[in-house]
């Protein structure tokens, strides 16, 4: 993610896709990056992203969150607890040491 993420994004790029990957698999694991150029997201893109993950509430396998932002950082190990997936989070330096982690047996 970069920019500003709005909700035309979410409904244009990531729920096909994650809808599509569902669709084949009943579990996913994913990794979100968000760049230092990230700079929030637009009003409805957070409902859409609840909306996406309760819709698969019990399909989240295993989620990298990869990010040097700092408030993005805060509010990941507040809530990160309480997400339905085994949850893990990285700095941008660690982006590989995350592809491991959620390709791993």
């Amino acid at each position: 993610m970069r920019g500003i993420v709005t909700a035309e994004d979410y409904e244009s790029v990531m729920v096909p896709d994650i809808e599509a990957a569902f669709a084949l698999n009943r579990k996913l694991r994913s990794i979100i990056h968000i760049g230092d150029d990230f700079t929030g997201f637009a009003p409805g893109a957070m409902w859409d992203d609840v909306k996406l993950g309760f819709r698969h509430i019990s399909g989240w396998d295993r989620t990298a969150l990869v990010t040097d932002v700092g408030w993005v950082r805060f509010m990941s190990v507040t809530f990160g607890v309480v997400m339905p997936t085994h949850f893990k989070l990285f700095g941008n330096d660690q982006l590989d040491e995350a592809m491991r982690w959620v390709t791993a047996p």
